[in-house]
């Protein structure tokens, strides 16, 4: 890689041992992905959850975080993604003390190393977006193909010590998603129809995910253009398509800014394939193999207010039969709770999670200690992880998961 006069100057050490770590570590990746130089970037959000991080982790970071000799803390912007629990409800989701521990030395880490604990993985929503042609390095997949595609900006999936890094040194190796060339389309999907749900969007998001297969591909979907998506469906659509496919860009002709029209991102002739209703239709139901349940749950991505306003009004005079969760960043919970929403949930039987992610939260512990294993949800995303888990996740709209929160029984 060419580096510059400053780069080579930290890998020699002038800023101190930290960002020379850092950068190597980016030097690697950046030669392992055949970049030819560095890119100034002005955000990074950083995945560095305990489930992942384990001892091992977080030892690392307390080693970056105790070192005294030069420059420690990040130099941009740096936010984290959701954290294993939420502390306040930590004895209902059965956590221990160990991992109560683990998580408390993870943040006390990242706090010295300046890491502004947002705790979410909807920073799009609730913290600042990225802009058109921003150069970003962002670790959470559906914030970063969020970013890229319905904001604009530039990011590769960046794992947690490589987002730390850039956050550290400012930069980030120029390849994949940063270069022009990267972001053309290299697949023409054809929607035959309109999603009706945020259930929906992610299930269409998860076959156009299978349909694109990998980290390169980058789906152009047509026949959207008049369902004017909200943020929370393209959130759905979005988080979905990067979990069932690895993808970190889509284009939306005449919705997405960069596909204004057609030919601004498309060569021309594409491969195409069609979707239609039947094809989401079969991967709800390829989910679907049991009509009990044993907890309801709303997360990931984290809930935005309108999804909590919504799923308040839906619980208003119900009472549950079993668990409802709701998970939501903490950016959020405050104005939920201001508003009422989490009383109404919460008077229904629910529980309103703040700062965490359920399938990031230790959900085989999860439901060992409270012996659930069917699990209903509106997300897609969830479904497509949770059987890694040892769940049986079953995939609905909203209004079918609260019914089955007061019935037990998916309908």
């Amino acid at each position: 890689m060419r580096l510059s006069e400053e780069e080579r100057g930290i890998l020699a050490g002038r800023l101190g041992p930290v960002p020379r770590l850092a950068l190597e570590h980016q030097v690697k990746v950046g030669e392992f992905f055949g970049a030819d130089d560095f890119v100034a970037v002005t955000q990074a959000h950083v995945m560095a959850d305990t489930e992942s991080l384990g001892e091992a982790g977080v030892r690392w970071l307390e080693g970056l975080a105790a070192e005294r000799e030069g420059r420690r803390r990040v130099r941009i912007p740096t936010i984290s993604d959701p954290r294993g629990t939420d502390f306040a409800k930590a004895a209902f989701l059965g956590h221990t003390p160990a991992v109560l521990s683990l998580e408390e030395r993870a943040i006390a880490a990242l706090v010295k190393l300046g890491v502004m604990m947002t705790d979410t993985c909807i920073s799009y929503q609730t913290v600042q977006p990225a802009t058109l042609n921003e150069h970003v390095a962002f670790g959470d997949t559906g914030v970063v193909i969020y970013s890229n595609s319905v904001c604009g900006a530039r990011s590769n999936f960046e794992g947690g010590p490589s987002a730390l890094a850039a956050g550290l040194t400012g930069r980030t190796p120029r390849y994949g998603f940063h270069l022009e060339a990267q972001r053309r389309a290299t697949l023409a999907v054809r929607v035959d129809f309109t999603p009706r749900g945020l259930n929906e969007w992610g299930a269409l998001g998860g076959v156009i995910g299978r349909l694109a297969g990998n980290y390169w591909a980058v789906p152009l979907v047509e026949g959207l253009e008049a369902s004017s998506p909200g943020s929370d469906a393209l959130k759905h659509f979005g988080a979905a398509m990067a979990s069932f496919g690895s993808v970190a860009l889509f284009h939306l002709p005449g919705v997405t800014p960069e596909a204004r029209r057609r030919a601004d991102v498309a060569p021309d002739p594409l491969p195409q394939v069609g979707v239609t209703r039947a094809d989401i239709e079969a991967l709800e139901k390829s989910y679907r193999r049991d009509d009990a349940v044993d907890v309801v749950v709303f997360s990931a991505p984290q809930l935005s207010l309108l999804e909590l306003a919504e799923l308040a009004a839906q619980c208003d005079g119900r009472r549950f039969a079993i668990p409802l969760l709701a998970v939501t960043s903490p950016q959020v919970k405050p104005d939920a709770d201001r508003m009422g929403y989490t009383a109404k949930i919460e008077a229904a039987g629910g529980t309103v999670l703040s700062g965490m992610c359920f399938y990031q939260s230790y959900a085989r512990e999860i439901a060992e200690a409270k012996g659930w294993k069917r699990l209903a949800t509106n997300s897609a995303k969830l479904v497509n992880i949770l059987g890694g888990y040892g769940y049986l996740p079953m995939l609905a709209s909203m209004e079918q998961c609260i019914e089955a929160a007061r019935t037990g029984k998916l309908k």
